[in-house]
């Protein structure tokens, strides 16, 4: 089948899973085109099943913000016409899903007709689209899906509180590709990072307001006041700065280092014994899952998608959200000794393969064929 996906190209979770399940496609056969305006930071590789379009949005000084939808469409036009795409995959409502809705009215205009598959992710769903000025669109844009999937329970349950739903929400989790995962690199040299006595506990998101970045430093100054630690800060964003002057004020610089974004995430966990994640809400929990396949187990908060990946007492702990006092407890009784913690690693391994794309691939590809057919049928 030829599938356009539209996705955001960053370092998020939901640009994550849609580079993966494309490059998953092409690797079962599928032809699989990404439209949007840059390309996938997980896309490394172009091939002849594998094509990337980008999205050009020309300036004009008649308008203040740039028309990406607009753009964003015409693109989706040009390149279903050209290369005879049979099903667009949209990740996140707005703007993806709205661009896909009009893409397809034209495209019937030529008597083309294409089903479109949108997947929540979350902000699309509980922060941006729930904003009274953008909540109609995202309505409007989930109702004329042809098929509306989720990436975990919990957000469905969301859409459905949030909007006035007509659709059937399906959920296919997100997922992680074992066979790309190794904890025996030759050069993971936990030594550049740690000494041999410390604990290296890890951090990996965008570092915004929702990921309780405060949070992270205060458990871990908690944890090295016990034991001998080393934090690992991944990623950039807004709270960054203030993370960094957290640091200082607790004395605690020479234990936290502070890497940027970076695409050997599994480079980074395959010497961590213990991943932090205290945030207000996540869909799903993605960099959880991460962990968890490197065997590393996760201290988190019980909220949104997370306790769906995240199992109490078996891959990690849950706490409530802000309860820093139990998410150091609860890090220590794992990292106490040693027989503990590699009982959690093991079992965090065990949970996370679950989620193997190998699991959850075949689930899109039934929704896929489903759509062409009834899409076929609706047609003729």
């Amino acid at each position: 089948m030829k599938i356009a996906i539209v996705c955001y190209p960053t370092f998020g979770g939901s640009g994550v899973v849609a580079t993966e399940l494309g490059i998953a496609l092409a690797s079962r056969g599928h032809e699989v085109h990404f439209i949007t305006y840059k390309q996938p930071v997980r896309l490394e590789l172009l091939s002849n099943r594998i094509h990337f379009h980008e999205v050009h949005v020309p300036e004009y000084p008649l308008f203040h913000y740039q028309p990406y939808e607009l753009a964003l469409s015409s693109k989706l036009v040009d390149t279903v016409k050209a290369f005879g795409i049979e099903l667009l995959h949209v990740h996140y409502a707005i703007p993806h899903a709205y661009a896909g809705y009009m893409a397809k009215k034209i495209l019937e205009e030529d008597g083309i007709h294409i089903p479109m598959i949108t997947t929540l992710h979350g902000t699309d769903i509980t922060l941006v689209g729930n904003h009274p000025f953008y909540k109609p669109a995202v309505t409007f844009s989930i109702n004329k899906s042809d098929i509306v999937t989720s990436v975990s329970e919990n957000l469905k349950q969301k859409t459905l509180d949030f909007f006035e739903i007509t659709k059937e929400i399906e959920v296919v989790p997100n997922f992680i590709d074992e066979s790309k995962y190794s904890t025996s690199f030759t050069d993971c040299q936990r030594s550049l990072m740690a000494e041999d006595h410390e604990k290296i506990i890890t951090h990996i998101s965008n570092f915004r307001k929702v990921k309780h970045i405060p949070d992270v430093i205060q458990t871990f100054f908690g944890i090295q006041k016990e034991i001998p630690a080393k934090l690992i800060m991944v990623g950039e964003g807004p709270e960054k700065e203030g993370a960094e002057l957290l640091v200082e004020q607790l004395g605690i610089t020479d234990k936290v280092v502070f890497l940027g974004n970076s695409n050997e995430i599994d480079r980074i966990l395959c010497f961590s014994d213990l991943f932090l994640l205290p945030s207000k809400s996540e869909s799903f929990g993605l960099a959880a899952l991460e962990a968890m396949i490197n065997r590393t187990p996760v201290i988190s908060s019980n909220t949104g998608g997370i306790p769906e990946v995240n199992v109490h007492g078996v891959s990690g702990y849950l706490s409530d959200e802000r309860d820093v006092a139990d998410m150091v407890k609860n890090a220590l009784s794992i990292l106490k000794d040693e027989e503990t913690l590699n009982t959690f690693k093991e079992n965090a391994h065990k949970v996370a393969r679950k989620f193997d794309i190998k699991n959850v691939l075949p689930l899109y590809e039934a929704l896929y064929e489903r759509a062409y057919k009834e899409n076929y049928k609706s047609t003729y």
